[in-house]
């Protein structure tokens, strides 16, 4: 795979950044490209490892043939790099750059922290194939005459409906917001992806076939009654979008906002949408000038973190209640699983302030009911407030970034209620249950599949899960599928 002593021969190179002064002044992708000889260096450190973790169940989650697509592009066959990464992965430019890429992680090269540049290359192949034209629409030869509902167009729902439009069902997609993407366009911020992504692929699948119809709030706007009898089958693709309650006194002071509302309002502005969204509050929340905390500390904190940078906001102070990591983590104890360690995200990098080990007492306001402050102390290794250790950090608006607990409530589940007997887990969430082998929930004609399903979690393993539903509703409408799980 690759070269045999390219390992040896060649460092680790990823994609450089834009220095920070110059990124947090705009809202697109600052990553720079390599170049295609950089890149296929990076692919020929891929070794013949002969057990490749990478793509197993402890690396990539829709088991990309990563060595394989390795040795592709190192040999400079990028058709062919595309056309196997396409066999596994609906959309390689979404992963390529917004995964975590725990395919590094389990590289057996992470031994010596120095994993093949995988995410790299991926993008790179994505974006090569679209430069040369080899993504292009590739329509069923053959049509079933059976009609497919998907709710939903978030990378679970969009990889469902090209899965099944190619298989040669009559797929309709159904999604609330003004366009297509779900959270992978309203959630996820610009800077880490840029939306022109998700319009390439949507178009391709419109040219395969397949119908969007945004704007309809399914349960809402459209009965369930009235889908099921339209369809011969329904898959169920809502997003996680309910955030947990974070039960901190203050949360009614003027400033302080669930995180969620903050990405999807300055994802509207940078698409030029109105900022008024269904489910979500329209008043402006900016943070030009202002000093920011952030309650939490993953993903979606981090990506509050970068917005409010770019928004120019003069400080922003991160909160996590975990310890501080170690800078490494003990190898032989954890490789080939996702290690525990000390990571900084480009957001953070850009000049945030993180406090470890902190719990988030109240958020303090003045007399007018407006936020001034955060109050916090330090907590011991069971997470329980350390006495005399309280302070208060300056905070004009507050994020509060500690996870969802399921899918709106109040369109689909809420339609649901009362006239089929839908299992949903009760507790502490609001996913819909169905196993990993079929994806059937417990109403006839209703598959679930992404975040809905399993709860928050990778872009990637909602494109698997699309995919997974995809092939267990084929089979169940065809007697068989040929479909790939």
């Amino acid at each position: 795979m690759g070269k045999v002593t390219g390992f040896m021969e060649i460092d680790r190179q990823v994609a450089k950044y834009q220095p920070a002064s110059d990124r947090i002044r705009h809202f697109r992708e600052f990553t720079i490209p390599m170049s295609d000889p950089e890149v296929q260096k990076q692919a020929a450190r891929c070794m013949d490892c002969g057990i490749p973790y990478c793509h197993g169940p402890t690396g990539c989650p829709v088991h990309n043939q990563i060595p394989d697509w390795n040795d592709l592009v190192y040999g400079g066959k990028w058709e062919e790099a595309i056309r196997n990464l396409h066999s596994t992965n609906n959309f390689p430019e979404f992963t390529g750059r917004v995964c975590p890429a725990p395919c590094e992680e389990a590289c057996t090269l992470n031994l010596e922290d120095a994993p093949v540049a995988i995410k790299t290359v991926e993008q790179a192949i994505a974006d090569k194939a679209y430069e040369l034209g080899f993504i292009v629409p590739r329509p069923a030869t053959v049509h079933t005459g059976k009609k497919v509902a998907i709710i939903g167009s978030g990378p679970a729902g969009m990889a469902a409906a090209q899965q099944l439009g190619r298989a040669g069902h009559d797929v309709h997609v159904y999604e609330r917001e003004s366009k297509p993407g779900g959270l992978l366009r309203y959630g996820i911020p610009d800077f880490k992806m840029e939306k022109n992504f998700i319009d390439r692929r949507v178009e391709q699948m419109k040219g395969e076939g397949v119908t969007f119809h945004c704007g309809v709030n399914v349960g809402v706007d459209l009965a369930m009654e009235q889908l099921f009898a339209d369809h011969d089958a329904v898959l169920y693709c809502g997003g996680s979008e309910t955030p947990r309650e974070a039960g901190i006194p203050g949360v009614q002071f003027a400033g302080v906002h669930d995180a969620m509302p903050y990405l999807v309002q300055q994802n509207r502005r940078v698409g030029r949408e109105n900022i008024d969204s269904i489910g979500w509050p329209s008043d402006p929340i900016l943070a030009g000038g202002k000093h920011v905390v952030v309650v939490g500390g993953g993903d979606t904190a981090s990506d509050c973190v970068g917005t409010a940078f770019r928004q120019g906001a003069v400080k922003v102070t991160q909160l996590d209640i975990r310890p501080q990591p170690p800078e490494r983590e003990d190898k032989l104890s954890v490789w080939p699983f996702w290690a525990t360690k000390m990571r900084t995200s480009s957001s953070q990098a850009e000049g945030a302030v993180r406090e470890f080990q902190v719990a988030t007492l109240e958020f303090v306001g003045d007399e007018d009911g407006v936020l001034t402050g955060v109050k916090c102390c330090q907590v011991d290794e069971r997470r329980k407030p350390v006495a005399g250790t309280e302070f208060i950090i300056k905070a004009d608006l507050a994020f509060i970034a500690i996870g969802f607990r399921g899918p709106f409530t109040n369109s689909v589940l809420k339609d649901l209620e009362g006239k089929l007997e839908l299992n949903v887990d009760r507790r502490g969430s609001t996913n819909v249950i169905a196993d990993e082998n079929d994806y059937k929930t417990s109403v006839d004609k209703l598959w679930v599949a992404g975040d809905v399903r399993r709860g928050q979690s990778l872009v990637v393993w909602a494109i698997r899960e699309g995919r997974q539903a995809a092939r267990a509703i084929d089979e169940a409408l065809m007697g068989s599928s040929v479909l790939p799980r």
